[in-house]
């Protein structure tokens, strides 16, 4: 087969591509995980309402701020509670697990919500080495064997007659979309080859954005699943009434961010008036680098920028985290996105 490239010659805007949620379950100073779950699920029924596509969550281990650990299980307490949207990982950190054991969760999720699951797969642990560990109790899996385990896994979803010895039921023969999920090149190139749909963290790692994509897009090979290149992008959107209001609220992350640059991560922590308080100029620089793409201010700021994110990107599909202390400023953020396409799309249809 020829190898592909996607990139529509029209430029995009806004309202032309579908805008999704990753929520990282948040857990504030002075909340519980209790508290995360109700408002990951309030969230989603949000969302579903203002037209989002997929909502999906992601695997991080002893993460005092993340509540989202069980992920598969939290992808069905949200799917539960909501009707349409798509639900899905962002993703299953693949290592951690034994493939069959996904593809029978998965299977599980499938069969209660079938047309609304997806499966994003990574290769990074989501946690630091001694969790790694613990989780894996001997590190055998470093990520190099994950297109072997990634094989393993599709084999238990869609096996052939020799393959049948052990069989995921549920999963066996459902249709469960895989994306792989990366923030470098090594997956990029992974899910072209295999013809899969990419998601590319660019709200952590903006620098490798564009050289990703950009070997996806070029390395792809038509499949049974994608005739050309679907690439969904993640971006951290802090969208309020006013620039300061959303700056105010973006110090929330930026604390996250620098608990993580010290090795201290912790609950989310509520905004602060200024962050030079807090780090010094090499934590600034590094945090700065880290948050790059991230896209902070009033719906006119944001609109401009988003449009320019997708301008360069040509992103297929845009997935925003927003990482607010506050729960009603968390949903706000979102409406205005909402609001920001519904402006878009009356534009041109007029």
């Amino acid at each position: 087969m020829s190898k592909g490239n996607s990139v529509n010659k029209s430029p995009k805007r806004l309202s032309d591509i579908p805008l999704s949620v990753l929520d990282l379950a948040p857990i504030v100073v002075g909340g519980t995980s209790a508290d995360s779950f109700r408002n990951t699920l309030d969230l989603a029924q949000h969302a579903e309402k203002w037209g989002f596509n997929r909502y999906w969550l992601a695997e991080h281990h002893n993460m005092a701020g993340i509540a989202s650990s069980a992920t598969s299980v939290v992808i069905g307490y949200v799917a539960a509670g909501t009707s349409k949207i798509r639900v899905g990982s962002g993703g299953i950190m693949l290592p951690n697990h034994a493939p069959l054991v996904i593809a029978e969760q998965f299977g599980t999720l499938e069969s209660l919500y079938p047309g609304r699951i997806d499966l994003g797969l990574g290769r990074a642990p989501g946690t630091d080495q001694l969790t790694a560990r613990a989780l894996r109790r001997e590190l055998r899996s470093n990520g190099e064997d994950f297109p072997e385990q990634l094989s393993e896994l599709r084999s238990y979803l869609n096996p052939s007659p020799s393959s049948m010895h052990v069989r995921a039921i549920p999963g066996e023969g459902l249709n469960i979309p895989i994306w792989l999920l990366g923030s470098s090149g090594f997956s990029a190139q992974l899910a072209g080859q295999l013809g899969l749909p990419f998601a590319f963290a660019s709200h952590f790692s903006p620098d490798n954005t564009l050289p990703a994509l950009q070997l996806y897009r070029s390395s792809f090979i038509p499949s049974k699943v994608l005739e050309e290149p679907y690439a969904m992008v993640g971006v951290n959107v802090i969208a309020a009434d006013t620039d300061e209001k959303a700056r105010w609220l973006a110090t929330s992350m930026q604390q996250q961010f620098l608990n993580l640059v010290r090795g201290r991560p912790g609950p989310l922590n509520p905004p602060v008036e200024n962050m030079d308080d807090l780090w010094n100029d090499y934590e600034k620089s590094a945090i700065e680098q880290k948050l790059g793409s991230s896209i902070i201010g009033s719906p006119e700021i944001v609109k401009e920028k988003l449009q320019a994110f997708l301008d360069v990107t040509q992103a297929d599909e845009i997935m925003v985290n927003a990482q607010i202390f506050d729960h009603e400023a968390r949903l706000r953020s979102y409406e205005i996105l909402t609001q920001i396409v519904k402006e878009e799309q009356a534009a041109s249809n007029n």
